[in-house]
């Protein structure tokens, strides 16, 4: 029982377990299910449709394992789980607190600048990810029927954390957070934050305020978003107020 339960926790995540209050894959039932305030992680490969089209399918498969073994541990360290992987991207979960799903983002994005210098010594070209995070009540449970069950997370904050991943493409940056996570953080103040929009999500009658965290931009970077943080918080008042003109 033992050996079973190593190999599944290889497709099911011990903490997936652990948050159903089982201790083995065997004593899990179809329809248990748990609900849990959690912050979810959606991280996706910049352009990766078009670099997969220039490689063979061994080359693609080789090419998203080597990017997921720098990047599945940091993941781990920070004491979240990865949910499932969706291609090239990865879904994951932090059933400890925000700062700790943050503080795995920035991570990655360092991790990611060993990464590209693996690739540049390589010949290949960098690449670029982007990360959507938000905080809210999911649940947890299995579902299928008695010959086919999968673990699943049921939620909109899955569906938003989703939604912030993909807008960091629309503001050229790598990390984004909703403003649940925000507020749930012990102090923002640790973080190079600015606020980035506010959007109108599916389903919630007012909008969304999205924050980028940009600890891990270039020095030169940081510092002058750091130096212009007032001027672009007034620019963003007077944009939402209509007055384009002064924005």
């Amino acid at each position: 029982q033992v050996e079973l339960t190593n190999a599944y926790s290889r497709f099911v995540p011990r903490e997936f377990l652990s948050l159903l209050g089982k201790k083995s894959i065997v004593d899990v039932q179809l329809g248990e299910q748990v609900e849990k305030e959690i912050t979810v992680m959606f991280s996706d490969i910049r352009g990766f449709t078009e670099l997969s089209e220039q490689m063979t399918p061994q080359e693609n498969f080789n090419f998203i394992n080597s990017y997921l073994h720098y990047m599945s541990p940091v993941i781990r360290e920070y004491h979240g789980f990865i949910d499932k992987y969706i291609g090239d991207g990865i879904m994951a979960l932090f059933p400890t607190n925000a700062d700790e799903a943050v503080k795995a983002s920035i991570a990655m994005l360092e991790k990611l600048k060993i990464y590209n210098q693996g690739r540049t010594r390589a010949g290949y070209r960098p690449i670029n990810i982007g990360i959507g995070l938000n905080t809210g009540v999911l649940m947890l449970g299995t579902v299928g029927d008695q010959e086919r069950m999968d673990g699943t997370v049921i939620s909109d904050a899955v569906n938003l954390a989703s939604r912030i991943e993909s807008m960091t493409k629309i503001y050229g940056v790598s990390l984004l957070i909703s403003e649940t996570t925000y507020f749930q953080l012990e102090n923002p103040a640790d973080y190079a934050i600015r606020i980035i929009d506010q959007v109108q999500a599916k389903g919630k009658s007012e909008p969304v305020t999205v924050f980028e965290v940009f600890n891990a931009d270039p020095p030169h970077i940081i510092d002058a978003k750091m130096k212009t943080m007032v001027l672009f918080r007034q620019g963003f008042k007077l944009y939402h107020r209509t007055k384009f003109a002064e924005a």
